[in-house]
């Protein structure tokens, strides 16, 4: 029968000295630990400071996206599928995707594979930033036209330069609510994590072949390997250390007009060239809330030429 300790090691009754000796080592560990950072606490405020630093996006001068640059990728909300406010392609890690080495004082860094969400927060940071890669030797600097394959990679340094990825769905991996594609962030850019534009309006879009493709305008993601469609789906809500996010994955949703729906529509969002602190779509949300007198924004629904129609 195991013997129950029924006094404090400050009584000398039984093993007192072995109970003295286990607990002065488990301080000593314990001060070890918080020296080196490596309490759970000091981890997770680590995670969160670094996750949500804040970043600048690139800056488009003549409008249109070109490769290496900083962007938000951002979904315009809807009411496909259940009302949805607009939402942002978003890094979903705990304390198991963040690595370091204390040994050689390394700075921490996201290691995959990551899953992803849509957080309603669209101020840039870390968390939202991706960079927009080339897969065929585009050098950066060049203009990402519709069509044309391309990556989306996580920043450097404490993103980890993780690669948005997906592949066929199997039933041992899916997405976690909808069992539909799963979309995540993997370590190697191979071809699973090839993806193109597609211009949003299926009458116009064959004629969009090859044009350079706009920033802060709705578009289509598309999978290369797959040939489905990043989505948005708000009838699926995740929980994660950062809050309740909407679950994304590689499907596609069609209306009666065989149409792709608001929950595939996707902007590029860069910074403002006026106010580089800020993404266009923040300037946006501010002038529609002074506008209507603090007002709930309304989801994204015009794109250049609609509102003229």
């Amino acid at each position: 029968m195991a013997t129950v300790r029924t006094y404090s090691p400050s009584v000398r009754v039984g093993n007192w000295r072995e109970d003295v000796s286990l607990d002065e080592d488990s301080l000593k560990d314990f001060l070890h630990r918080k020296d080196r950072g490596e309490l759970t606490l000091q981890k997770t405020t680590v995670l969160r400071q670094n996750i949500l630093k804040p970043m600048k996006l690139s800056v488009s001068r003549d409008g249109f996206l070109r490769f290496g640059d900083t962007i938000t990728l951002v979904n315009s909300g809807g009411t496909s599928l259940g009302l949805r406010d607009p939402c942002s392609l978003s890094i979903i890690a705990d304390l198991s995707n963040m690595s370091s080495h204390p040994q050689t004082n390394s700075d921490p860094y996201l290691q995959g594979p990551c899953q992803v969400g849509g957080a309603n927060s669209l101020k840039s940071c870390v968390r939202n930033a991706f960079v927009i890669t080339s897969v065929d030797g585009t050098p950066d600097g060049d203009v990402l036209r519709y069509d044309q394959s391309f990556g989306l990679r996580t920043t450097s340094g404490f993103g980890g330069e993780l690669y948005l990825a997906s592949d066929h769905r199997t039933f041992q991996k899916c997405a976690k609510k909808s069992r539909l594609q799963e979309v995540s962030l993997v370590e190697q850019c191979d071809f699973q994590c090839w993806w193109r534009v597609v211009y949003f309006d299926p009458q116009e879009r064959l004629e969009h072949e090859g044009y350079p493709v706009q920033v802060n305008c709705k578009v289509l993601i598309s999978h290369c390997k797959t040939n489905q469609f990043l989505a948005a789906l708000a009838n699926h809500v995740l929980w994660t250390p950062f809050g309740k996010e909407y679950e994304l994955t590689a499907h596609t949703f069609l209306d009666s007009h065989k149409a792709e729906q608001d929950s595939n529509h996707w902007l590029f969002v860069t910074a403002d060239p006026g106010h580089e602190g800020q993404s266009l779509l923040q300037q946006q949300q501010v002038s529609t809330i002074t506008n209507e007198n603090g007002s709930h924004p309304k989801a994204i629904t015009d794109t250049p030429g609609e509102s003229e129609r």
